[in-house]
């Protein structure tokens, strides 16, 4: 979120926006099948300043520590912002988190003290680094570019060299902080006028190959970009970093997301799928949050407003915050070959204390900034304004496992009668009607409903011994859509039956989702169910059924 804390109250975007391609290395992605290894990170960046000017935190109504509260929760991560020099001539802090190496080693040790993983985020500035401002640091302002490259590879060399002689190896480092329109202005910067991506791409090198120097392959590398709905920013961005003649030993595109700001969940789920495949990678969001409540807990301003709740689409509330949430995880796991690593929610300790802002009077002088000093955050935590944990911290814990059994069609290779799928056939409808086939939207396998002859049938699971509850069904789908019926159902689950048809294929693989599907007698039937006419045909991949 960065200065949109304080330039959300004046609003600098930038945009630059082009099409590509080129592909680097891959990456492996998630592996475990109870999604304990899926990432639930919180950027608690502001934790030390919050801690040191008074605030308190409680879960239950007990005093406890914010990061125990956080990982009691099932938060596995913590994302934590690294600044140069934060500080003026005089030692004056910049504040917004005084995010100094002791700071962020202090912050990184208490981590992983509780076993939870560290991402470092560089932003290589000494304040907030984001699209609208990617200031050097003071010390590097008047390096030529050749001086710069090399201090940027020491700094980074040096630093990592710091953690790791404190015990400390960071499980991933972002090189750059939403760094759509670049690093280091102005030699690394990109957007505007400034098309070509030459020196931008020198400097990530530079600084990766500095990483990679002191710890080797121990830390994941993350490159990371806002506005993660924008699937042509990352394609510019991406195809413009990569075409430059050095190899990016990068592993995870990260992504800035959030609901008010950055487009809807389809334009999300559009870039997660198209830049992993595109790039080879694993992505992840992180940065994201939405607001539990539309009031202002200090009374300065807020980030979050009323025309965000409905832009956003979900209340401010703690439902609201939670369904989101849902449906962002969601999201993250119906990206292909499992390469949805996880999420990072920003700020979610940000509680109004007394000092504990964006800034100091010394961070205001010294980015020429007259905002007002204040937490706009603190509707958007995970903390009440009194510092109680509320109830949406069950984001952190680990996603609910997919209970459709060969819900990719993988388990036989090129079949009639897919393992775990009941199949039905009207009267004259052929066996051969429901097959597994190649050009899936995730693996190898798809299931293919498709006759020269009318017909009528469906593939269905029965699914028992459920817990009572509200459950989600998606799958990926493709189809002509002129059949008489084609839809994805769900019932005997003690409700009525609900169900969708499935859209035409005008733009390739279809996401659809049946919402809130209420169990209440342990048991549920899903499938797919058609009557069509010689010719039609549908698709179907990656079948998932949930409890929320």
């Amino acid at each position: 979120m960065k200065r949109k804390l304080s330039k959300l109250l004046s609003g600098v975007m930038v945009a630059a926006m082009m099409l590509g391609g080129m592909q680097t290395d891959v990456f492996a992605a998630r592996q475990n099948e109870d999604y304990s290894d899926f990432i639930r990170g919180a950027d608690v960046s502001m934790l030390n300043e919050i801690e040191e000017l008074g605030g308190r935190f409680y879960d239950n109504g007990t005093k406890k520590d914010a990061l125990t509260i956080l990982n009691s929760h099932g938060s596995n991560y913590v994302r934590l912002r690294l600044w140069v020099d934060p500080y003026d001539e005089n030692g004056n802090s910049y504040g917004g988190g005084g995010n100094d190496f002791e700071t962020t080693l202090a912050m990184a040790k208490r981590a992983k003290a509780l076993g939870m993983k560290v991402l470092i985020d560089f932003h290589l500035s000494d304040y907030w680094a984001d699209p609208g401002t990617q200031s050097k640091p003071k010390a590097w302002a008047n390096l030529s570019y050749e001086e710069l490259k090399t201090t940027l590879y020491q700094y980074m060399k040096d630093t990592m060299n710091d953690f790791k002689n404190n015990g400390i190896i960071p499980d991933m480092v972002q090189v750059g902080n939403e760094t759509s329109s670049g690093i280091l202005w102005d030699d690394g910067k990109v957007g505007g006028d400034i098309t070509d991506f030459t020196q931008l791409s020198e400097l990530l090198y530079q600084a990766i190959n500095g990483v990679r120097d002191a710890v080797g392959d121990q830390t994941k590398i993350v490159l990371h970009l806002d506005n993660g709905g924008s699937n042509s920013l990352y394609r510019w961005w991406f195809d413009g970093v990569t075409s430059c003649g050095y190899t990016l030993d990068f592993d995870i595109i990260g992504l800035t997301y959030y609901p008010m700001w950055h487009g809807t969940m389809d334009d999300l789920q559009y870039n997660l799928n198209d830049i992993s495949e595109r790039y080879d990678k694993d992505v992840m969001i992180v940065e994201t949050a939405y607001a539990f409540t539309l009031e202002d807990g200090d009374g300065l301003g807020s980030s979050f407003s009323s025309t965000d709740e409905a832009i956003g689409g979900y209340e401010a509330s703690v439902e609201g915050q939670t369904a989101f949430m849902n449906d962002l995880e969601a999201v993250l796991l119906n990206v292909p070959e499992n390469r949805g690593l996880g999420f990072f929610y920003w700020a979610p300790e940000w509680i109004p204390v007394e000092g504990a802002y964006w800034g100091t009077e010394a961070g205001k002088e010294y980015i020429d900034d007259d905002g007002i000093l204040s937490n706009p955050w603190d509707n958007l935590a995970l903390f009440d304004f009194n510092g109680n944990a509320l109830d949406s911290m069950s984001m952190f814990e680990a996603p609910s496992k997919n209970l459709i059994q060969n819900s990719g069609f993988e388990s036989d290779g090129y079949t009639n009668t897919p393992s775990n799928w009941n199949l039905w056939f009207a009267d004259g409808t052929a066996e051969s009607t429901i097959k597994t086939e190649g050009n899936a939207f995730d693996g190898d396998y798809k299931l293919t409903f498709w006759s020269e002859n009318d017909y009528s049938c469906s593939a269905y699971q029965t699914l028992t011994g459920l817990e009572d509850g509200t459950y989600t069904l998606t799958a990926w789908v493709m189809t002509n859509a002129e059949q008489d019926i084609c839809q994805l159902y769900a019932k005997n689950y003690g409700g009525d039956e609900v169900n969708q048809t499935l859209p035409i294929s005008d733009i390739g693989w279809n996401k659809v989702v049946l919402d809130n599907i209420k169990v209440t007698n342990g048991q549920c039937e899903v499938g797919i169910y058609t009557v069509a006419n010689g010719g039609d045909w549908c698709n179907i991949d990656h079948v998932s059924f949930r409890k929320k």
